[in-house]
């Protein structure tokens, strides 16, 4: 009788090691028809047909969520964490580090999506003390000059990815880390044509 318990206690083992289910991976999502879309805009407007910022607000902020995408290439050459704002100046937002809120209201640290204009280079008080203008090109986002919505970095945010923690909160500004703005800051100082910078949800 023992001997069968024993047999039966191994044979139980095996099986359940022998079936462990692997977790499933994570499918990175499809861009494919941003990507046309933000050519052809690229092409009609005199925007560099090189590469184009994506910054997609749907995504954790502990996970990468702004790609350098090549249109030559036809590959995301580069990526990395983001900011998002607090958008909680006006009402309370007890879930602002879940999930962005965008608004294009002055002053209320919201995100702000659509298409801009990568702008002049300039000084900056935060991060690598470089910020570039960002000019919003549609009706979400066309206060972001006012409200001084820059592409900047800030040494809190890191270099690479901290899920399930999340990156800390703006004021509306795509804050990203001081390394990977010194590898935007070369690449937009070579770039000739105006560069495309779009937040999606």
């Amino acid at each position: 009788m023992t001997a069968k318990l024993y047999l039966l206690f191994f044979l139980s083992v095996f099986s359940c090691s022998g079936t462990k289910k692997e977790e499933p991976k994570e499918t990175e999502k499809d861009y494919s028809a941003i990507h046309a879309e933000a050519l052809t805009f690229c092409k009609e407007k005199g925007f560099s047909e090189d590469y184009y910022f994506l910054v997609d607000m749907s995504v954790h902020s502990g996970k990468n969520r702004f790609f350098v995408y090549s249109f030559k290439d036809t590959i995301v050459t580069d990526k990395n964490l983001v900011t998002h704002g607090s958008c909680d100046k006006f009402v309370d937002n007890p879930y602002k580090y879940q999930a962005a809120k965008f608004s294009n209201r002055a002053d209320s640290h919201c995100s702000s999506k659509g298409k801009y204009k990568v702008g002049k280079r300039d000084y900056s008080s935060w991060g690598i003390n470089v910020k570039y203008w960002l000019h919003g090109l549609e009706e979400s986002n066309n206060n972001a000059v006012n409200r001084v919505v820059v592409l900047h970095s800030w040494d809190a945010v890191s270099n690479r990815e901290i899920y399930p923690q999340y990156s800390p909160l703006s004021w509306g500004c795509p804050a990203v880390s001081d390394i990977f703005m010194k590898k935007l800051d070369e690449k937009l100082k070579q770039t000739t044509k105006p560069v495309l910078l779009w937040i999606v949800e």
